[in-house]
């Protein structure tokens, strides 16, 4: 079967001419494949713990050729540019991701009232500060749990309970370790990232955490000064936003505007990465209405180190990012592979970025679906395609998942994540699988 992705509102097609990426499987299904144009095939299945339905996606780099691009939203969808091997290269939005990224001064991870919004004029700031939303924030009418969390302190030998397991979680995020969605608990992502960040500052790793590992992370005074849980008044723009109930079938699917969030909980969920469950306790008699102040988690600000090396750990489940002096800067919890399908081996490159695909679903008796974009489209918000045909680096439209499920051999990281990562990894990065 031939699937083909038509892509939104951003591409950066990269490589060399009359090359095809097709992509990951959302997983659903266990019957269907998918087949590039210039004969090179691959089967794709999905082991995710929920059977629906099986995607695919294929970006055209063939500058000769007519691309098929679709523009989300009002967006253009024009090819505008090529770049230096005549490849056609989507500049959408005024966003260019096809230069590569230079190194700023836009490092810090202290976000004083506001999060995830950078300053300066690198494209690596510009960029991240068009992928992901600026959250202004206030200490203000904080709870007591609120203050209870952001005033834990880890201590040898005590029990780590929710309030010291929150300010871990938000230290380690901080610290650019990521966890995931932040729940308060002491669990696999977390360990994860903790050791990841041991690795990363030349650490021994440990299962749990230590003295040296809590002074390490503690040890930038500005940061360990941030509040975890901070004071947010909601807006239009929060609550209004698109909802809508995802049916089960591509053909359903196709019938959508967007792969829409399905609640407003689920949208706020993402946009401060935390759990649903871990948000709704913290506001108990809250009703989320435009107006209404809440408590949230503080995200804090990203990577802004350009990325030239990711290294997808099957073993430990995590995604873990380089600079172009082999530093360890980053990682993000993933789910990479499965028994049942297995990820690729060896080392590959970025051949192709996408902020926003949809997809094309093409069943058993030929017929195609398109799939449009959305945080719960099969590969959420982001793709960044392979030089390896079927395979990339994807959002999810389950990110509280992440690491939780297998994947058709992709890739796959919460849509928080992805963004970040879309925002500073290079053109041509390399990829390696272990």
């Amino acid at each position: 079967m031939s699937q083909l992705l038509k892509v939104g509102s951003m591409i950066v097609a990269m490589g060399t001419a009359s090359a095809l990426l097709v992509g990951c499987s959302d997983a659903n299904t266990t019957d269907n494949s998918v087949q590039t144009t210039n004969a090179n095939q691959s089967s794709e299945r999905d082991a995710t713990d929920n059977n629906t339905d099986s995607t695919a996606v294929n970006v055209s780099m063939n500058a000769d050729t007519e691309s098929e691009v679709n523009g989300s939203s009002s967006q253009s969808s024009d090819m505008t540019n090529t770049d230096g091997t005549g490849n056609a290269i989507n500049n959408m939005d005024g966003m260019n991701t096809n230069s590569t990224m230079t190194d700023s001064n836009d490092t810090s991870p202290v976000t004083n009232g506001v999060s995830q919004q950078l300053e300066g004029d690198s494209k690596t700031a510009n960029s991240l500060n068009r992928l992901l939303p600026k959250i202004k924030y206030t200490t203000d009418s904080l709870s007591t749990t609120a203050k209870k969390v952001n005033q834990a302190t880890w201590k040898d030998g005590s029990k780590i309970d929710r309030n010291v397991g929150t300010k871990l979680q938000a230290l380690l995020n901080w610290n650019h370790s990521g966890v995931g969605a932040v729940d308060g608990y002491w669990g696999k992502n977390t360990r994860k990232a903790m050791q990841a960040f041991q690795k990363g500052q030349g650490l021994p790793v440990t299962e749990e955490m230590n003295t040296q590992t809590w002074q390490a992370l503690t040890k930038n005074s500005s940061l360990i000064s941030q509040p975890v849980l901070v004071s947010y008044k909601l807006t239009d723009s929060d609550v209004n936003v698109k909802t809508i109930d995802i049916p089960a079938s591509a053909e359903a699917k196709a019938k959508l505007d967007g792969m829409y969030y399905e609640s407003v909980l689920e949208a706020l969920g993402e946009k401060f990465h935390i759990s649903r469950d871990y948000l709704k306790s913290l506001n108990p008699n809250a009703s989320f209405k435009s107006g209404e102040t809440i408590i949230v988690y503080n995200p804090g600000n990203p990577n802004t180190k350009p990325v030239s090396r990711v290294v997808a750990d099957k073993s430990t489940q995590t995604l873990y990012a380089y600079d172009d002096n082999d530093n360890l800067i980053a990682s993000y919890p993933t789910t990479v592979g499965s028994t049942a399908t297995p990820s690729p081996t060896g080392t590959h490159q970025v051949k192709v970025k996408i902020h926003e695909p949809n997809y094309t679903y093409t069943g058993d008796d030929g017929k195609k679906s398109v799939i449009p974009p959305g945080p719960n489209n099969p590969v959420g918000v982001v793709w960044i395609g392979l030089s390896k045909p079927s395979y990339g680096i994807h959002g999810s439209p389950d990110p509280e998942r992440i690491s939780r499920q297998a994947s058709a051999g992709c890739v796959r990281l919460t849509n928080w994540d992805a963004l970040s990562l879309l925002g500073v990894i290079e053109n041509d990065a390399t990829v390696e699988f272990n």
